[in-house]
């Protein structure tokens, strides 16, 4: 009986593991950043000086719209980034609208993300509220973060991988998703989550787990199916352009 209620208790939490995408590789599969990115900036360099003064530069922008677009630009959501990226990308993505990108989306960017595991947790690095002791952006964050390393910036990698994965879908779009990629990482700075050399170190280590992310048979496969269907979404969007009257 009590076997049974156990299973009970668990198959929503089953039901829900199954419903996550499996990864294209582990964290021991990327590359080892903690070894080949240099160290966070030591606190008496010039290099710091200028993470310092790229904080002040952020406070300075939180009051803006731009400040606002930071904070929308916090998300882990998958599902949120692909609606922020769409415009840029110049097709809605979404999980009904184009399932074949919006996977690849679901699988590739968390495996991305694992990229930054070991540097962060081998540096350790102070956030930057913490080591002014001031407020951010996203206070509801604060204490959850508080106490996690800083280097490299995990919502840059997630940004600018999101940028790569679907400038190779759509070359065309390249230069548009590549700014807001860029601006995903400064977001960070803003909000006073992440130093400048974070962020500098989360956009080298997407490009070395991106890169990585083409040795996987499966990723391949998923960026096919996905190729395929932007080129069929596209014409359809043209050929409808081309019959309204």
């Amino acid at each position: 009986m009590k076997k049974s209620l156990i299973i009970i208790a668990l198959l929503p939490l089953l039901a829900a593991a199954q419903q996550q995408p499996s990864l294209y590789f582990s964290t021991d599969d990327m590359p080892n950043a903690a070894i080949f990115l240099p160290a966070p900036p030591d606190s008496n360099s010039h290099a710091f000086v200028y993470d310092i003064t790229q904080y002040m530069w952020g406070k300075a922008q939180r009051q803006s719209e731009r400040g606002r677009m930071a904070v929308s630009q916090a998300t882990i959501s998958i599902a949120e980034m692909a609606r922020q990226f769409s415009q840029a990308f110049g097709m809605d993505i979404s999980p009904k609208g184009t399932p074949a990108i919006f996977r690849v989306l679901e699988r590739g960017i968390p495996t991305l993300r694992l990229g930054a595991t070991r540097p962060k947790d081998a540096y350790m690095r102070r956030r930057p509220y913490c080591q002014f002791n001031e407020p951010t952006s996203l206070p509801n964050e604060e204490e959850e973060l508080r106490n996690t390393g800083s280097y490299p910036s995990g919502h840059t990698v997630r940004g600018w991988g999101m940028a790569l994965l679907l400038s190779e879908i759509n070359p065309d779009a390249q230069d548009a998703l590549l700014k807001l990629g860029y601006e995903w990482g400064q977001s960070r700075v803003i909000a006073g989550y992440h130093w400048q050399s974070d962020v500098d170190a989360g956009r080298l280590l997407a490009s070395a787990c991106y890169a990585r992310l083409h040795s996987s048979k499966e990723f391949l496969s998923d960026m096919a199916k996905a190729r395929k269907e932007y080129t069929r979404l596209r014409r359809q969007q043209k050929n409808n352009i081309s019959a309204t009257p």
